[in-house]
C-alpha cells in the first residue's frame, strides 16, 4: 500500500504541532496526511480517468481539508499561515 503506518508515523513527526509520532490529532497533521493522500490520488486519476470511486474521494478529501484549514483560520492564523507555508498549499 502507499501510505503505511511508518509512512504516516513520519508525516506526524514532521507536521504536528507536539512533533511526536503519535500526535494524530492535531490539525496540522491531518492537513498533511490529507496533503500527502490527495497528491497520490490525483497521481492515480491522471491515469485512470474514468475512476469515478477515486474521484469522489478525491473530491471528499478535498472537502475535509479545506474545513479543517476554514476551522484553522478561525482559530490561530499564524498556525494556518505556517502549515500553508510549509506544504505549499494555495487557496
Amino acid at each position: 500500500m502507499y501510505l503505511d503506518s511508518t509512512k504516516k508515523e513520519e508525516i506526524f513527526s514532521k507536521y504536528g504541532k507536539s512533533k511526536s509520532k503519535t500526535d494524530t490529532g492535531s490539525a496540522e497533521s491531518q492537513i498533511a496526511l490529507f496533503t500527502y493522500r490527495i497528491s497520490h490520488l490525483t497521481g492515480h486519476l491522471k491515469s485512470n480517468q474514468k475512476d469515478y470511486g477515486t474521484e469522489r474521494a478525491l473530491k471528499m478529501l478535498v472537502g475535509k481539508r479545506r474545513r479543517l484549514l476554514d476551522y484553522l483560520v478561525k482559530t490561530d492564523i499564524e498556525r494556518y499561515r505556517a502549515i500553508i507555508k510549509e506544504l505549499g498549499i494555495r487557496k
